[in-house]
């Protein structure tokens, strides 16, 4: 009976040790602490780094048999380097500083083939209205097209659902449907300078003479593809 005892009580830790959860959160760390990787990479499924002021995961190379990653609420950024985890199934990335979405889901694509549940609320990446306010629901659903067009095997993006309509539509025109934000980049003069750039006007310069009376023709800087366009508000007859 003792040696039976022992046998089912070793049994439970290896059945702890291979379930383990490793939270390791609010610690304001700018890099994943060697002991972790060292003590539990080993063997860890779920790894918890939120809060904290992470710009790096070059420490998760040790946690190979990582199932979950909660990275929430760190100062991650374009540069974001994943290493290969063919078990990973679940990525939360929200609060972060993601604003290039077409490298993040590119790289994500090529070092975790498993992957079904990615979150990335809080960046500028997603265009979510309770984070972007110049954003609408029609540009949230042409992001998730996007994304289900670069990783087709999420069963779930950000806190919704992926449907089979959504799939669907993701392989007709997901990669048409790239949100793209205007540039910010300081208007030129003429002479190609930033110097002395001159006021903001929404009309071609030409038209700026009050004796100008001709027609001008000119290049528009700003395009927004949201639903309040002044495309929208043209309504065939027939559809009326």
């Amino acid at each position: 009976q003792s040696s039976s005892f022992h046998s089912l009580a070793q049994l439970q830790r290896e059945k702890d040790k291979h379930s383990s959860e490793i939270s390791y959160i609010g610690h304001d760390c700018k890099d994943i602490p060697d002991f972790l990787g060292d003590t539990y990479g080993h063997f860890a499924r779920r790894l918890d780094l939120s809060f904290n002021q992470l710009r790096s995961l070059a420490g998760i190379k040790t946690f190979t048999e990582l199932e979950e990653l909660v990275v929430d609420n760190n100062l991650l950024g374009n540069d974001l380097q994943l290493p290969r985890l063919p078990n990973l199934h679940t990525l939360t990335l929200n609060k972060n500083q993601l604003t290039d979405i077409e490298a993040l889901l590119e790289h994500l694509a090529d070092v975790t083939p498993s992957l079904e549940y990615l979150s990335l609320l809080g960046n500028e990446a997603c265009p979510n209205q309770l984070v972007s306010p110049d954003k609408d629901e029609d540009d949230y659903q042409r992001y998730r097209y996007f994304v289900l067009h670069k990783l087709p095997q999420l069963k779930f993006l950000d806190t919704r659902k992926v449907t089979k309509k959504e799939v669907m539509e993701a392989q007709a025109r997901g990669a048409f449907m790239k949100v793209v934000k205007p540039k910010s980049d300081a208007p030129r003069n003429e002479a190609g300078s930033e110097s002395h750039p001159l006021p903001y006007t929404p009309l071609p310069r030409g038209s700026r003479d009050a004796r100008n009376h001709k027609g001008v023709f000119a290049k528009c800087r700003y395009v927004y593809y949201g639903k309040h366009s002044e495309g929208n508000r043209f309504i065939r007859n027939d559809q009326l």
